[in-house]
């Protein structure tokens, strides 16, 4: 059993504030040059990107990043997030919006993700836009019944984060709300999670810590929701930046232990695609844990790590 690699292209990360903007503008060629390095010969590789759903505030907002198609060369497919960030939580036109957008972007997608971390209430995370559970069920039937009906072949699903904290009603709400028409139309539940990042854990328990984040996911919040084993789990966005303390020598190590740790989890937790959060720092002499989570420099220059994940792809990728 193989994994479907992927990772986002830009160097913007939000942070729980607002967002950290490169400070070298992407550059088209040189990205694609990078992801063709990545993907090697034969191999799938995902490019992700965000669309948001503003409706009264930007009616037609942007994607994230700028003209994603750009970077769909050598056979790459989008692994495409809506998010629901209308911030009065009305749900007028959202449904419309998916349907559009796969029914328009269904040719470039290998996924559609509705929603972004719906369990994360933080100002930039659709955890803290009002109706998002409501907003998650609805969005997901309404893409999976528009790919069914345009003929295009993609997975549905959503993400979340891990949770510890046990007053959380996330995954009961979402269980309450979930009908015979959602669990049908999912195709898959993501995990965006970034272990030693946010809460330091030691070298020699790294892997036991993604090991066991893993676990308690399948076998906590989406037993709680009433998700079947069999609808397919995977890793959306997981890193490890550099910076003060922060060793290119040890991203390097980092991603290799999570990504095999993954690996070594496939067949028991169904776990089937993994992408790395980001392509390229936003800011190389920046001292804030956002600024350095790429694979290469902000001047486009490749760390250690980027060469670690190229040769996991070549070993562990899908071919195409």
């Amino acid at each position: 059993m193989t994994f479907a690699f992927g990772i986002y292209p830009g160097a913007l990360l939000g942070s729980d504030t607002g967002a950290v903007e490169p400070v070298r503008p992407d550059d088209p060629d040189l990205i694609n040059d990078a992801l063709r390095r990545l993907q090697g010969d034969g191999r799938t590789l995902t490019v992700r990107a965000y669309r948001p759903f503003t409706a009264t505030v930007v009616p037609d907002a942007p994607p994230t990043p700028a003209e994603p198609e750009r970077y769909l060369e050598d056979g790459r497919r989008l692994d495409l997030v809506l998010t629901f960030r209308e911030p009065t939580g009305a749900l007028d036109g959202w449904l419309d919006f998916v349907r559009a957008t796969v029914r328009d972007e269904g040719p470039r997608l290998a996924t559609v993700q509705i929603c972004e971390e719906p369990n994360a209430v933080l100002p930039v995370l659709d955890g803290s836009t009002p109706n998002v559970r409501e907003a998650l069920v609805h969005g997901v039937i309404a893409a999976k019944e528009e790919a069914l009906a345009s003929g295009h072949d993609l997975g549905v699903g959503f993400n979340a984060v891990p949770t510890f904290d046990p007053a959380d009603t996330f995954w009961k709400d979402l269980g309450a709300l979930a009908d015979e028409r959602f669990h049908r139309s999912l195709d898959y539940v993501g995990l965006d999670f970034f272990p030693d990042v946010f809460r330091p854990v030691p070298p020699e328990r790294l892997a036991d810590a993604t090991a066991w984040v893993v676990t308690a996911f399948r076998d906590g919040g989406l037993r709680e929701a009433g998700i079947d084993p069999s609808v397919p789990l995977r890793v959306c966005e997981n890193g490890w930046p550099t910076g003060p303390d922060r060793s290119e020598a040890r991203q390097a190590e980092v991603v290799e232990e999570v990504v095999r740790t993954l690996a070594g989890l496939r067949d028991e937790l169904n776990l089937t695609a993994y992408s790395f959060f980001s392509l390229r720092d936003a800011d190389s002499a920046g001292t804030g844990i956002f600024d350095r989570f790429g694979l290469l420099r902000d001047d486009y220059t490749p760390k250690p790590a980027f060469e670690a994940y190229r040769r996991l792809i070549e070993e562990l990728g899908d071919r195409q």
